[in-house]
């Protein structure tokens, strides 16, 4: 489970950057290293990015749960 969210936190990382190049610079880095937006390898990555922030939503609200945010508000 471990390699699971450290690999989709990373996909999901690399989906907040391209994000951020689309915004910046009208730039989309995916599509430009797997031969444009309607390639199947982009569209791929695309879903996987998709995904993996679904993914991110299980440790994001046991951390909730857990009352792990709340206490890092309190460490500065």
């Amino acid at each position: 489970m471990r390699v699971l969210n450290i690999v989709t936190l990373l996909l999901v990382i690399i989906g907040g950057i391209n994000w951020g190049l689309v915004g910046a610079f009208q730039f989309d880095l995916v599509a430009a290293i797997f031969g444009g937006a309607d390639s199947a390898l982009s569209r791929i990555v695309y879903v996987l990015v998709g995904l993996s922030a679904l993914w991110q939503l299980v440790p994001f609200f046991r951390s909730l749960q857990s009352g792990e945010v709340r206490a890092e508000r309190h460490v500065h």
